[in-house]
């Protein structure tokens, strides 16, 4: 067999497999995606040893796909570290503490969505907005007595929309880089999607938002007095909080901002409480914050965190890079979407193709980068020769690419979000209106070319288009 080349049919068969063991495992029989996604690039393997392949080439296909996940696996081991701290030094109570006397109870959830998508914004980073304000956020919806899954999907989806439209963020530098696009020029022209789909996300979770609220002022007293006799509850446990937005507008790397936030968080815990040990420090650092007031909720709630509670996620993110730099190197996603590529006429199909690869890459692989990368590379060119701008293929991008991992099952963004917040994603994910609308209305601007940026007099039958300047201002 020959072991270079790979066909349309098989590398379409081998995603088909792919689909059906990890949804069959995952959706069907509700397992953790470790194991499944372990099973696929065990079959990968043997397929690429039946073609012929070498150890060596199995090998360097794994290492090039993690290598590239060294620094978000970092950062999520420091997240952990952050969250046990945080809650140790009473900053997540008194968030909680301070939400519960300035947000209103009728309107709590689209208030979530904003606030974190205000936060977002500022900070650049979903998975920090997720682990730290995310965690007060779903705390006093439990305490509300609102849907977990609601509340989840509030406060997901703002963080989504915070970590798409800030210039601070990964995903969304990555996307302009990807497309060759001005950082600036992209965020401007992604908000003909994310407006509306912000827009009407807010409509809907005011109109959802207040069913199932039974929590009456006194079960809010309680839960306010076990957090105030059992956390210092002050003003300046605002401090790290500060600390995140200056490091961000001072656009300090993730890992210099959590490692300073951590050591900072420290020093308040020994201030506050000067008996603690360092081996404390450590516990809460590697295992976690263990709350111990007696009540159950708030107990369930706050005892969370550390090191070790990060190790699903990054065996998760692990085995995912290793099966997208398996699939990179054997050629089957380049194989599987060049011939689409190839076969697209109108603006409004090569937006769609664009939006489904993003998400078949999210579905194959579950990391969201990939799902950039991997689209961006295979259309740009179909782009251009269509006669749309750099622009518009950045903004597409992002509407079917990093939002969509949320809602994966074996996602690394949606086992982070589903493991900090205790939820599983199939039970959040109906509430994510921000990523389930992105796509559907980069689609519809696609085909009415509302908002779709196109290449300055280019004729869309001519090849030769993508060779012309592209305009980006």
């Amino acid at each position: 067999m020959d072991k270079k080349n790979i066909s349309f049919k098989e590398a379409i068969a081998i995603l088909i497999v792919m689909l059906i063991v990890l949804g069959t495992s995952v959706i069907g029989f509700g397992l953790s995606p470790q194991t499944p996604v372990l099973v696929v690039i065990a079959l990968l393997v043997l397929w690429s040893k039946l073609r012929g392949n070498s150890w060596d080439e199995v090998s360097d296909g794994i290492v090039n796909g993690v290598k590239n996940g060294i620094v978000p696996i970092f950062i999520f081991i420091l997240i952990g570290a952050l969250i046990g701290t945080w809650i140790a030094a009473g900053i997540i109570p008194s968030m909680m503490v301070a939400g519960f006397h300035m947000i209103s109870v009728r309107w709590f959830v689209p208030s979530v969505f904003l606030v974190c998508a205000l936060i977002g914004t500022s900070v650049g980073s979903a998975f920090t907005t997720i682990s730290t304000l995310g965690i007060a956020l779903f705390g006093m919806g439990q305490t509300l007595g609102m849907n977990p899954s609601l509340v989840a999907g509030a406060i997901i989806s703002g963080a989504i929309f915070g970590d798409k439209m800030s210039p601070l963020s990964d995903s969304t530098n990555l996307a302009a880089a990807i497309a060759e696009d001005d950082l600036f020029a992209h965020i401007k022209n992604l908000m003909w999607t994310t407006v509306p789909a912000f827009l009407i996300s807010v409509i809907l979770y005011a109109l959802i938002g207040n069913s199932g609220t039974n929590a009456s002022l006194g079960k809010i007293d309680t839960t306010l007095n076990v957090l105030n006799s059992n956390f210092v509850i002050s003003w300046w446990a605002i401090l790290p909080i500060l600390l995140l937005f200056i490091c961000a507008i001072r656009k300090v790397p993730a890992i210099a901002t959590l490692l300073l936030n951590i050591t900072v968080t420290v020093g308040m815990i020994f201030v506050e409480k000067p008996s603690t040990k360092l081996a404390d420090i450590a516990g809460f650092i590697e295992n976690g914050f263990v709350s111990k007031t007696g009540n159950v909720s708030v107990d369930t709630l706050l005892t969370r965190g550390g090191i070790n509670s990060m190790m699903g996620t990054v065996s998760l993110i692990f085995l995912t890079l290793s099966l997208g730099g398996l699939l990179m190197k054997f050629d089957v996603i380049q194989t599987a979407m060049e011939p689409l590529a190839e076969k697209l006429k109108t603006p409004g199909s090569v937006v769609t193709a664009t939006i489904l690869s993003g998400i078949g890459v999210n579905i194959f692989i579950g990391e969201q980068y990939l799902s950039v990368i991997l689209p961006g590379k295979a259309f740009k060119e179909t782009f251009n020769r269509r006669g749309l701008d750099n622009l518009a293929l950045s903004r597409v991008l992002e509407d079917g690419g990093t939002v969509i991992n949320y809602l994966v099952p074996w996602g690394v963004a949606s086992a982070f979000a589903a493991s900090t917040l205790g939820v599983p994603t199939l039970a959040f994910l109906p509430f994510c209106f921000f990523s389930l609308l992105s796509p559907v209305l980069s689609i519809i601007s696609g085909f009415t070319g509302i908002g779709l940026k196109r290449l300055p007099e280019v004729d869309n039958d001519d090849d030769n288009a993508s060779s012309r300047k592209v305009v980006t201002a």
